[in-house]
């Protein structure tokens, strides 16, 4: 083999190598335009977006305020024994319910610190 063969062979091969690459950007470009006019086929089966005046609007007493309380553990009553087992609709929705106590607790210096600060904790 020269020299001739082998410039010739090496070129062949880039040349196969160019023709994959522009043949896998022609299919990657390809499957875009198909999802882009798939979903534009999507987009326009769905329902049409509302219109100004039924966009949802604030309520007469204007707008709902977060309210804060304190809460307290529901605990489960518990049954002797010898008595009937508790049923699902015997108990609340939540697991809390409203404290007696609506004070908020303060923090009180010396009284807390954090994991690993040194302090003495909740005393």
């Amino acid at each position: 083999m020269n020299t001739a063969t082998l410039v010739q062979l090496a070129a062949s091969d880039h040349q196969w190598a160019v023709a994959a690459a522009f043949i896998g950007g022609i299919i990657v470009a390809g499957a875009l335009v198909w999802a882009v006019r798939a979903g534009m086929r999507y987009m326009d089966q769905e329902s049409p977006r509302p219109q100004p005046d039924e966009q949802p609007k604030l309520p007469d007493g204007g707008a709902v305020r977060e309210m804060r309380e304190m809460r307290e553990p529901d605990e489960i009553p518990l049954t002797p024994r010898s008595g009937s087992r508790l049923m699902p609709y015997e108990l609340h929705h939540a697991s809390t319910r409203t404290g007696k106590d609506q004070q908020r607790k303060r923090w009180l210096p010396g009284s807390s610190g954090a994991f690993g600060s040194g302090g003495p904790g909740h005393v």
